[in-house]
């Protein structure tokens, strides 16, 4: 018999056909076959939502070909992904090869290995239509929210906007912490820092002014347990020159166990997150990179694996046979110790779809190190950073041994504190990252109630209150989470479309609202209010998830927010009429030769260009260009920011072709110290300057300013 089984792409056809062997033919749809044309709205609102699906454009020859392998098949089989993504693939399918839907041949992977492969095609059901229904109710309503809002947008502030039902959201959080930002008062306060050395001892240890007889001094704050009232510096030299004159005894010492339980394992934005913050990646970076892991990887001597479980999921649940083989593994590296003496089985939030397993390697026995020399440098980190998180997941809890002390000085009291590990457990092999800095402790010496102290240092230290930090990629992706906006598949691509199109630029890793990004959003405020309103957005996820329960029609979900959404943008329409908000970021210095005026930047199908704002009685226009600021290494031109074909940005002279130079990296007027030559910027992790020349290897470090 022929058996045709179809998945979404080549790498994971590959994989599959390993485990299939012979009698199977394995094919990719390319991912989603039909969907609704970019060009019109292609929802028929007066007729219950209906629809318009078409073959995606460039893919008919592909949807033929489909039809004529599934022809001359015996059996086929819908392999695409897991998830309601996945589902709507498959339903389409279904339509273009006219396949029942009541017949079971649909089967799904958690994870793409012999055994994961195995169960899936002796396991088929039938197309979940309620999967399905979500999937399509969140298609049509972000296309209602984008085909109708963004040509308003577009006409209020700038040709080529877009709205988003999730990304708005998204944006809104950003610009709501930089209006706190600014809105901050900033207070002044100061700290009383000593370095104390012990009788017969040489090395000091640090202590901080906390209290005094009758307790004044102290102040609660958030996220500190060590913070003091002393509010100007007046206030800190009187403090110091009573200090001056007493004597430092060791008080009340306090000696502790706390134990640290290692993180679960990753989860979708759990994954993007830790990879923010410990590798640099950007969260649609991270997903194409664990798509590659998960659909297969070419690994030497074993031919295409599937290295990780599917990466979309937000269920912390792990399979026994997962569980055991992690023990196993632990036992025989680490020993004993290391093993808690019951798995560690983690709970999912309370509103997770629980549909997969935790991203989890497939393969415990495949140590990152094994599969190093087959792994991009890109893959060989996440594979290494989920590999390490899921093991460390089920090993002991780090020990730690704490002391606190009170330091007497009269009548005020310092306090100190520091630990030592007792237990490495699983720290030995990996930690969390953090989004921020948390304030250092270290190991005490030896200390008894009683014991006189010489101060080696008194210092007092001049503090402000700060405002809450800029969100980062990891940070956003958290509080999305929290609030219930999106899923995870959606982090990604959110963040991509609000940072794309201009409505938030990075500043090393932090996410800033442009002034495009703000004037949207008070717009959006002001006029739709619930588009833009976290609990509105994420009650509506809640709504898609009851969908998807079968708990609730589709039509009805999309029908209650649609009538409300409609009467709100044409009162918005009407009261707004022949209103045009003008950005500052789009007025230039340039004026125009022919008629005078300040010439603006004007948005058209081909991108930024500069028009003189008398149109149509002026139709001056110029090239957009963007301005390097240093001089041409060859000819002294001006440099410009280019961009190729697929984006990559590049650096070249506003002469050409008169002068042919051309450069990935940025020059600099600064020389290089070895051959006088210029030297160029790299960035990274660590920026660089260095130069180019053949034989000349000079490089530095530099910051940014």
């Amino acid at each position: 018999m022929s058996k045709l089984v179809i998945v979404e792409s080549p790498a994971k056809a590959k994989t599959i056909k390993k485990y299939l062997g012979s009698g199977y033919e394995v094919v990719a749809s390319m991912g989603h076959i039909r969907d609704l044309p970019e060009k019109r709205l292609s929802v028929d609102i007066k007729h219950g939502f209906k629809p318009k699906y078409d073959i995606i454009k460039g893919k008919e020859e592909l949807a033929e070909e489909l039809k004529k392998k599934a022809s001359k098949s015996d059996q086929i089989f819908l392999a695409t992904d897991p998830d309601r993504e996945g589902e709507a693939i498959s339903w389409h399918l279904a339509y273009l090869l006219d396949l029942p839907l009541d017949k079971k041949n649909r089967v799904t992977f958690n994870e793409i290995t012999k055994t994961g492969v195995t169960n899936g095609m002796a396991n088929p059901r039938c197309i979940d239509i309620d999967l399905v229904n979500a999937q399509q109710a969140r298609r049509i309503l972000d296309r209602l929210v984008g085909y109708k809002l963004s040509p308003f947008l577009a006409q209020k502030i700038r040709r080529g906007l877009s709205a988003g039902r999730v990304q708005s959201v998204a944006l809104r959080i950003i610009v709501d912490r930089e209006d706190e930002i600014r809105a901050f008062k900033p207070e002044e306060y100061w700290s009383i820092d000593a370095k104390l050395i012990p009788k017969g001892e040489r090395r000091a240890f640090p202590a901080s002014l906390y209290d005094n007889e009758d307790g004044t001094l102290r102040v609660k704050e958030k996220n500190s347990s060590i913070k003091i009232d002393v509010r100007s510096e007046q206030r800190a030299n009187e403090i110091l020159s009573e200090l001056g004159n007493e004597t430092f005894t060791v008080g009340k010492v306090k000696h502790g166990r706390r134990t640290r339980k290692p993180a679960p394992p990753f989860i979708t934005s759990t994954l993007q997150q830790e990879c923010s913050r410990k590798l640099g990646f950007q969260a649609k970076r991270t997903m194409r990179i664990a798509q590659e892991l998960y659909e297969g990887v070419e690994i030497e001597g074993m031919g295409a694996v599937g290295l990780i479980t599917y990466m979309r999921t937000d269920s912390l649940r792990l399979s026994d046979d997962a569980l055991n083989g992690a023990r196993e593994y632990i036992l025989k590296r680490w020993g004993e110790k290391y093993l808690p003496a019951e798995p560690r089985r983690y709970k999912s939030r309370s509103n997770a779809q629980d549909g997969h397993e935790a991203i989890r390697p497939t393969m415990i026995e495949l140590s990152p190190d094994k599969v190093k020399n087959s792994l991009t440098a890109e893959q060989f980190k996440l594979y290494k950073i989920i590999w390490e998180r899921f093991i460390a997941c089920q090993m002991s809890d780090c020990i730690q041994k704490t002391t606190s002390a009170d330091i007497i000085a009269g009548k005020y009291i310092f306090k100190a504190s520091g630990y030592m590990v007792d237990f490495d457990g699983f720290t030995v092999l990996y930690v969390e990252g953090k989004d921020t800095a948390e304030e250092s402790e270290q190991q005490l010496p030896a200390l008894k109630e009683g014991t006189e102290l010489r101060v080696k240092a008194l210092t007092p230290n001049q503090h402000f209150t700060q405002p809450p930090p800029r969100y980062t990629e990891a940070s956003l992706i958290k509080a999305l989470e929290e609030y219930g906006i999106g899923r995870p598949s959606t982090y990604a691509a959110t963040i991509s479309t609000i940072t794309s199109r201009e409505y938030v630029k990075r500043e090393s890793k932090t996410l800033i609202p442009t002034e495009l990004g703000e004037v949207s959003t008070k717009l959006m405020k002001e006029r739709f209010p619930k588009i833009v309103n976290v609990r509105f957005t994420a009650q509506m996820e809640s709504d898609l998830d009851t969908v998807e329960e079968g708990k609730c029609e589709w039509h009805e979900l999309l029908e209650n927010f649609y009538s409300d959404f409609d009467k709100t943008l044409k009162k918005a329409k009407e009261e707004m009429e022949g209103v045009k908000i003008e950005l500052e970021q789009d007025k230039t210095d340039i004026v125009c030769e022919q008629c005078g005026r300040q010439m603006i930047v004007k948005f058209g199908r081909y991108g930024k260009f500069i028009a003189c704002p008398g149109y149509p009685e002026c139709k001056n226009i110029k090239k957009f260009v963007v301005k390097a600021g240093v001089p041409c290494p060859k000819c002294g031109g001006e440099v410009i920011v280019k961009k190729s074909k697929r984006g990559r940005v590049f650096y070249g002279c506003e002469k050409y072709p008169d002068c042919d130079f051309v450069s990935w990296y940025m020059p600099t007027t600064e020389k290089c110290p070895h051959c006088g030559e210029i030297l160029y910027k790299k960035a990274g992790k660590k920026p660089k300057l260095f130069c180019q020349t053949d034989g000349c290897s000079f490089e530095k470090e530099y910051e940014e300013e």
